[in-house]
């Protein structure tokens, strides 16, 4: 088998733990804590590797660039993943995986507004699918999954949506290891002082006071046990710092249509090892659901296959023709 192949395989089963060890922990953790602990350990895992691509690239990092990242982290790891992990204490594991997985929805929907990317027929009905999926796994006739829960993975679905489209405006110049690395570290950082002004004592009365105890006096190590460190090393090293390794080095491998497989393995294995694990019933609509958003990730991954494949044939038959006319 590829190198690559064993990357995909060994990200999408990390990914498929990650809302699972999060919701073991949740209760173990304040979620701005524990979205600080992982991407901080995991940026830092990530540091080698991007150094080594940056000076294979021969190229150094400048202010504007510094503000990138700090704007990239502030999306991603700040915004996004802080609601990302609420969701999580408001959700089933297996309801935030998949209905996560389904953020390059709103990719597509970005790169076309943004950065004028164009929208092919494979894509729409991709979207079709997925929203007819997440409509069926929501069951707005009969809501039994929180209303907080679902506003919370909306934004964080969005917004990762936004840092995915941002990021791309500088993935040629960067490549992907040195952009998740350093906006991670950003947005670690980031929400690092955060953390220390809520514990300022007039600020932390005043979000304690308007309802928002979980932003109020954040903690950065208390509730580090021994108990809890295996999972906190393993959230924290293994799927955040190795699982989003092997995924760029997936794409590097591969292609990025084909490391996409990923997001449609993910809603297919989260909600099984969370019905082992955490006893997480899987109920019929949200077996539909997930039928529906797999089976557009297949169509988008074809479609994307596809599309690479004419490219590259076109660029062979323009060098043919430049050495015709050569000759």
């Amino acid at each position: 088998m590829k190198k690559g192949y064993w990357f995909i395989i060994l990200s999408a089963f990390l990914f498929s733990t990650m809302e699972i060890v999060l919701k073991m922990v949740s209760n173990q953790f304040n979620p701005i804590q524990i979205s600080f602990l992982r991407f901080f350990i995991g940026s830092i895992m990530l540091l080698p590797l991007a150094l080594k691509n940056l000076k294979g690239k021969k190229l150094s990092l400048n202010r504007n660039d510094y503000s990138f990242f700090i704007l990239t982290g502030f999306i991603c790891v700040v915004v996004s993943m802080t609601f990302y992990q609420l969701a999580i204490f408001y959700c089933k594991a297996s309801i935030v995986a998949v209905l996560f997985s389904c953020n390059p929805i709103f990719v597509v929907t970005f790169a076309f507004f943004l950065i004028g990317e164009k929208l092919y027929k494979h894509t729409i009905v991709t979207m079709v699918l997925s929203i007819i999926g997440m409509i069926c796994i929501l069951n707005p006739f009969n809501m039994t999954i929180s209303l907080q829960g679902i506003i919370f993975i909306a934004i964080s679905t969005i917004t990762f949506a936004l840092y995915s489209v941002i990021c791309n405006k500088k993935s040629e110049r960067f490549g992907g290891v040195v952009l998740t690395c350093f906006s991670f570290l950003m947005g670690s950082i980031e929400m690092l002082v955060l953390m220390l002004i809520t514990k300022i004592s007039f600020i932390s009365q005043l979000l304690s006071d308007s309802g928002l105890k979980e932003f109020s006096n954040i903690p950065i190590l208390h509730g580090i046990t021994l108990s809890n460190i295996p999972m906190l090393a393993y959230i924290s090293i293994f799927v955040t710092g190795l699982g989003y390794t092997f995924y760029i080095l997936a794409m590097e491998e591969t292609s990025a249509s084909t490391a996409s497989i990923v997001f449609f393995i993910k809603p297919a294995l989260a909600p099984i090892l969370a019905l082992i694990i955490l006893k997480e019933a899987i109920t019929v609509n949200i077996m539909i659901g997930i039928a529906f958003i797999i089976i557009g990730s297949i169509i988008n991954f074809r479609g994307n296959n596809k599309l690479a494949r004419n490219t590259i044939n076109e660029i062979e038959d323009d060098e043919l023709k430049d050495r015709k006319s050569v000759v």
